[in-house]
């Protein structure tokens, strides 16, 4: 059965954060179902449990309580059976190194956390219309770093 919606997961523990986010995707009018998880425990939770329908696209927050983003990208990119889902980092930090560790890692895209609701539409509606496949192919750090 061909799905004709964008499964997405957001995993950031701002409660406020999580609402900004689903209230963008619900203005965009996309064709998206959205989930959202307070830490990284509980999306590799979420992600093992038997009967996920795994998301295409899950947007990674770094600092979080319980199990930060970091390390929830390493847990994922080891499981073979979360390859095929893009990891877009979306933190509020904008450190080279955090940018670095998480490109090295695996992760698709590295998104900061806008300051305003219209650049959060317009970045999330960027990243579920690019085309992952060719996307990631041609992975660089130039095309790491969203800016917009």
């Amino acid at each position: 059965m061909q799905q004709d919606f964008t499964l997405i997961t957001l995993a950031d523990d701002d409660e406020d954060d999580r609402l900004f986010f689903t209230d963008a995707f619900e203005e965009l009018k996309i064709n998206t179902v959205v989930n959202t998880v307070n830490n990284g425990r509980e999306l590799l939770n979420y992600l093992n449990h038997p009967e996920t329908v795994l998301p295409h696209i899950i947007f990674l927050d770094l600092n979080m309580p319980i199990l930060n983003g970091i390390d929830c990208l390493k847990e994922i990119k080891q499981n073979d059976k979360f390859k095929d889902i893009a990891i877009a980092i979306y933190s509020t930090s904008s450190s080279d190194q955090d940018v670095e560790d998480t490109f090295v890692l695996g992760a698709n895209i590295y998104i900061k956390k806008p300051s305003n609701f219209n650049e959060l539409k317009k970045i999330v509606s960027e990243v579920v219309i690019i085309n992952w496949q060719y996307h990631t192919n041609g992975l660089n750090k130039e095309n790491f770093l969203l800016r917009l």
